[in-house]
């Protein structure tokens, strides 16, 4: 039995081979884009280009698919490339162990990509990041906060300039509009309350612990509780949303 037979049995022939001939761009591999990831993989999608630039630290044992006692210290690019080929040896994976902001856009959106998944838990690299994509006319899907988060039943999907409840997605609505972004940015988020502000310095979804080449950029950065649960559906949910996105006919996934 073909490996993909399922896919192929729920999408139809045509459909899956639509999946199989996209270029697909996810920058950040962390607890939300480590799931993407295996979920875009196991349905079977083969052109990836993989963004990050954090290498796996102890902390990240508890919700990140990547991290494994064996796998900490190295680049999470390094690993989740290692991952894909476990799983499909005929996956064409771009790894890049590179911080996503101004200075390397051009290099992150080649080659162009038909669809970005963007789960960055920074909020200035996120904001250029999806303003870039828009600019760019790249159809994307982007990942909300997942942390304090406990109930899955309260995670929602949408149009990011819809949301609502999501302290990220507000900060990043109004960076967004002054660079003239409007609608057209599809996000998952959770519609559960928290307390956090990502107004005050140094507030951002998830930390990056550890030394990498990057390490100096930014704010610092605070920890957050989260479960492998919450982060796990983001990612999973993420991924269905490009699944079937993905293999559609290809002028249904151009963002106007």
């Amino acid at each position: 039995m073909d490996r993909f037979t399922r896919t192929r049995l729920l999408l139809g022939e045509e459909r899956f081979q639509q999946l199989q001939a996209r270029q697909v761009t996810v920058v950040g591999l962390g607890a939300v884009g480590g799931y993407v990831l295996e979920g875009l993989v196991r349905a079977g999608v083969t052109q990836l280009h993989i963004i990050d630039f954090d290498t796996i630290q102890p902390s990240n044992l508890n919700r990140q698919i990547l991290a494994l006692e064996t796998t900490v210290g190295r680049p999470k690019a390094e690993v989740a490339k290692e991952r894909i080929l476990a799983i499909n040896s005929d996956c064409r994976v771009l790894a890049d162990n590179i911080f996503a902001g101004e200075e390397t856009l051009e290099q992150i959106f080649t080659p162009r990509p038909d669809l970005l998944i963007d789960a960055i838990d920074s909020l200035n690299p996120k904001a250029q990041l999806l303003h870039s994509a828009y600019v760019r006319k790249i159809p994307t899907i982007s990942s909300m906060g997942a942390a304090l988060r406990t109930d899955p039943t309260l995670i929602r999907s949408g149009d990011l300039f819809d949301s609502s409840n999501c302290p990220l997605a507000k900060h990043l609505r109004k960076r967004l509009r002054r660079r003239g972004v409007g609608k057209g940015i599809a996000c998952v988020y959770s519609i559960e309350k928290t307390n956090f502000d990502y107004s005050h310095p140094g507030k951002d979804d998830d930390p990056s612990t550890g030394p990498t080449p990057f390490s100096d950029r930014g704010r610092k950065r605070n920890v957050l509780g989260s479960l492998p649960t919450i982060t796990g559906i983001f990612g999973l949910t993420i991924a269905n949303q490009a699944i079937m996105q993905l293999s559609q006919p290809q002028q249904q996934t151009i963002t106007e």
